[in-house]
């Protein structure tokens, strides 16, 4: 392994960087293009700039794209530093590939999916199943997963709200709530409804406990989107959030958008300021 790479990657206890799973130059045509907009262009420049706004520090975080013009699904690898992401670290799924259920029910390893790329020594990501469920349950073309501390706040005020709420059955620690806010506008009504939401619509996004495998959050991922069909993220407390769009552009839209208002939420909560005027 050269200097370059064990800076890189960072793999954990388990490890299977033994699958002898590698790359072709068929494979490798997938991810080489002068094309700055290449969906494996668009995720390594992207992940570097989403580092430098702190969302995915520590190798945590990533993206994925489903791209139906390149019939793939291109996904950013685990254990690797983010801003020192390059096209060719880049794992390669078949577009059709968004279920990691086999025919019985029972879960795919996000390690046994059928790749058509697999960088060695490099592996595939936890986050590529929930990933996978945005493709499947939203149609949406790119994801993002992020551990902005915002994000993380949000989530805790909430619980510490819903255990303070006493005689109040209103408070729930599992739906962010907030409203009158103009950066509502960058957020959509919904898959199947025009437009965006307006400054006097409510914002709801909901929330789901953390796991301690990021994979096992998929259930729970998929839930939520099933209850919440107009929501384009979901929060993981004490984690990060999942957020996803039609396309890059309008993914990254959301989510810029998504943490600005928790941001400002936070400080709201710090001023004393309410986050809604009640009931909606």
């Amino acid at each position: 392994m050269s200097t370059e790479l064990s800076i890189r990657n960072a793999p954990s206890a388990a490890d299977h960087t033994t699958r002898t799973i590698t790359t072709t130059p068929e494979a490798d045509a997938l991810i080489t293009s002068s094309d700055p907009s290449h969906p494996a262009n668009t995720i390594a420049r992207l992940c570097a700039h989403f580092y430098t706004l702190g969302w995915v520090t520590g190798t945590g975080g990533g993206m994925s794209i489903c791209s139906h013009a390149h019939n793939h699904i291109y996904l950013a690898p685990t254990g690797v530093q983010k801003e020192l992401i390059s096209p060719s670290d880049i794992f390669v799924l078949p577009a059709s590939q968004t279920s990691v259920r086999n025919q019985d029910g029972s879960r795919i390893s996000h390690h046994d999916l059928p790749y058509i790329r697999w960088p060695r020594p490099l592996n595939p990501s936890a986050c590529t199943p929930l990933f996978l469920a945005a493709f499947r349950l939203r149609n949406a073309g790119c994801a993002i997963h992020t551990h902005s501390q915002w994000a993380v706040l949000v989530t805790l005020l909430l619980e510490k709200d819903a255990a303070s709420a006493t005689g109040n059955p209103a408070a729930s620690k599992d739906v962010f709530e907030i409203e009158r806010i103009e950066q509502i506008k960058g957020i959509p009504r919904g898959p199947s409804k025009a437009g965006n939401l307006g400054f006097f619509d409510r914002l709801r996004i909901p929330v789901i406990e953390n796991t301690a495998k990021e994979e096992d959050l998929t259930e729970s991922l998929e839930k939520a989107m099933m209850e919440w069909p107009d929501t384009y993220a979901v929060l993981v407390r004490r984690h990060g959030i999942y957020v996803w769009g039609e396309d890059v552009a309008r993914a990254k839209t959301i989510c810029e958008s998504l943490d600005w208002i928790f941001r400002l939420a936070v400080e709201m909560r710090g001023l004393g300021l309410p986050w809604t005027g009640g009931e909606a």
